[in-house]
């Protein structure tokens, strides 16, 4: 009989125990750990931010369907982990021992990289769709936003690696603002550290490039690529652009009086510095079996995972 332990409630930690419950031996005992008592369904975050989904549509509550699947569940975050004994102690004192381990965390919003970047929960000028209370919060800012209309700029800072769900909350926005007729009021700029448009941090996606360019020129959405953001203010955001070779080519002072830029992740504190774990970026490396080769009982899935990125860039992505 053997212990495996799943670290992370999100879709890849979820959806990990689910399968494990599967294909497992039935005398092995299950454990999900998350930091929070339920799901969020994260694609959904976008919707929420302009009022398309309540908060409370797309959150599930764990304990009880986890239950029915056998699957023991502890609603308490990690906070530190000891891979060298396996084992991993939590927020409320108690420690977790296990045969397996996967890691199945989301990664943790690097705000801090930017001045003034942020919700403004966290001290920051912007908005954010990367969890369910972000999005939630970014629908506030958004009631008041419409009532005095003005430029927007949607985007993806630098590092970013995940940047499909800026240019879907690009084209919401342009899709509700029209729909509240004051699209025509609203100047939209798509700012980001990919060198080309549709880019996505996998040097596109068949051809992304050209039907993203068409889609944004067809709703009068402009852009600004090889993008290096140095701060945000509290209206708007000041941007450097950089050419093929990295050097500076221009400099945009951008007023916005709505903005969303995704952000760089890196691994969460628990797992930061833990050496043949993770690498300085706090990302799990792992081989082609998703397997830690420091720790052969480690295994990771989803964000958390460190991928190389395809290619150089001017400005880091992916």
């Amino acid at each position: 009989m053997a212990h495996i332990v799943i670290l992370g409630g999100g879709v890849g930690g979820v959806s990990m125990a689910y399968e494990m419950r599967e294909h497992a031996r039935r005398d092995d005992t299950i454990t999900l750990i998350s930091d929070r008592d339920h799901f969020q369904f994260t694609p959904s975050n976008p919707w929420v931010a302009v009022g398309w989904r309540e908060p409370d549509r797309i959150k599930v509550p764990l304990a009880e369907p986890l239950a029915r699947k056998r699957i023991a569940f502890m609603p308490h975050a990690a906070t530190r982990l000891d891979p060298a004994h396996s084992r991993i102690v939590l927020a409320n004192g108690e420690t977790v021992t296990y045969d397996y381990l996967i890691i199945a965390i989301g990664p943790e919003l690097a705000f801090d990289e930017i001045e003034g970047f942020g919700p403004q929960s966290v001290g920051g000028h912007t908005v954010s769709v990367c969890t369910t209370d972000h999005a939630a919060e970014a629908k506030a800012v958004f009631d008041r936003f419409v009532e005095d209309p003005g430029p927007v700029v949607i985007g993806a800072v630098q590092g970013a690696s995940c940047f499909g769900p800026a240019y879907e909350f690009a084209f919401i926005l342009d899709t509700e603002l029209k729909r509240r007729r004051i699209r025509d009021r609203v100047p939209m700029t798509f700012v980001t550290s990919e060198p080309y448009i549709g880019h996505m941090g996998l040097d596109g996606v068949g051809n992304s490039k050209g039907l993203i360019e068409a889609a944004f020129r067809e709703r009068d959405i402009k852009w600004i690529t090889n993008a290096k953001v140095e701060r945000f203010r509290t209206d708007g955001l000041d941007v450097i652009e950089v050419d093929e070779d990295g050097a500076e080519k221009k400099r945009h002072q951008l007023e916005s009086r709505f903005t969303m830029m995704l952000p760089a992740f890196r691994g969460i504190a628990p797992l930061m510095g833990i050496e043949g774990l993770v690498n300085p970026r706090g990302f799990v490396l792992t081989d082609r079996h998703q397997r830690n080769e420091a720790f052969p009982n480690v295994f990771s899935v989803g964000v958390c995972i460190a991928i190389p990125p395809v290619g150089r860039t001017p400005v880091p992505v992916g």
